[in-house]
């Protein structure tokens, strides 16, 4: 229960050095992609057609998605550990993680502000949404440690790790699922998750050299970095991203992970006199 009532009461501030401490020459020469930029800006020049309720349905579990024609809670029961078809299948990732954008499959329906509002009021739906992120990091290799935190690790055995960890490196139509992953999870008060996911892979980027093609890595800095509404909060991972980048034998390790989402939990910032990872 206390993870439903984070959704709801998650600070409108942090507390973070301010955005000018973070800027970098690097980010100046790199702009901010334009899909997500509107995400960032709220699709302002989105509307929201109350006539549209698919993706409601979906997550009430009354609507089969298109064209696999299964229930949320049967994709989560009939897809979980089945690689191949998560891999193969490119039509259910509309459903499970809806956002206001037209994806690739034309039978999905882009997400309503009104389905938001409706989807983020019914408990049901929100453990469906968790259910279907735990879908997709165990596909790429990965698990949920923590709700709180957002903690994210390897996947235990008997699950092979490297397996998923190699396909993801050379998949890169994943890369395109993760941003649509993220966005969707900010837009049902779930951002919080979103840190640990980035955080994660840079820790095995900087400490285990895992997960580190220069591929995933543009799709790192350019899209995922940039999927976090909160600009304080999407300041400080860039700067720590920007950190392991370019300088020289700086490592964000395991513990540094562990102490930032752990800072932030207790405090609502990851940034204080106290924080063990400074920029």
């Amino acid at each position: 229960m206390q993870l439903f009532k984070r959704i709801f009461q998650t600070p409108t501030h942090w507390r973070l050095l301010s955005p000018s401490q973070f800027h970098h020459k690097a980010a100046a020469a790199m702009p901010v992609p334009r899909d997500v930029q509107e995400f960032l800006d709220g699709y302002p020049r989105n509307g929201d057609d109350k006539k549209l309720t698919a993706n409601r349905d979906f997550y009430l579990n009354k609507l089969p998605c298109s064209p696999d024609n299964l229930l949320v809670e049967e994709i989560h029961e009939q897809w979980q550990g089945d690689y191949n078809k998560l891999e193969s299948k490119h039509g259910f990732i509309q459903w499970i993680f809806p956002i206001r954008e037209h994806g690739m499959n034309y039978q999905s329906q882009p997400l309503q502000p009104h389905e938001i509002a409706a989807m983020k009021g019914d408990q049901r739906v929100l453990e469906r949404l968790l259910a279907s992120y735990r879908l997709m990091l165990d596909f790429y290799g990965m698990r949920l440690v923590s709700e709180e935190t957002g903690a994210v690790d390897r996947s235990t055995p008997p699950r092979n790790y490297a397996a998923r960890y190699h396909n993801l490196v050379h998949s890169s139509h994943n890369y395109l699922r993760i941003s649509r992953i993220l966005k969707c999870l900010s837009e049902f008060g779930f951002e919080w998750l979103n840190a640990g996911f980035l955080l994660h892979v840079l820790n095995e980027q900087s400490q285990e050299r895992e997960l580190n093609t220069p591929g995933l890595r543009s799709s790192m800095d350019r899209w995922w970095a940039n999927c976090i509404r909160n600009e304080e909060e999407r300041e400080w991972v860039g700067g720590i991203i920007t950190k392991v980048r370019q300088e020289e034998g700086y490592v964000f390790t395991r513990e540094m992970y562990t102490a930032a989402l752990e800072q932030r939990l207790r405090t609502g910032s990851f940034r204080s006199e106290d924080m063990k990872v400074e920029l």
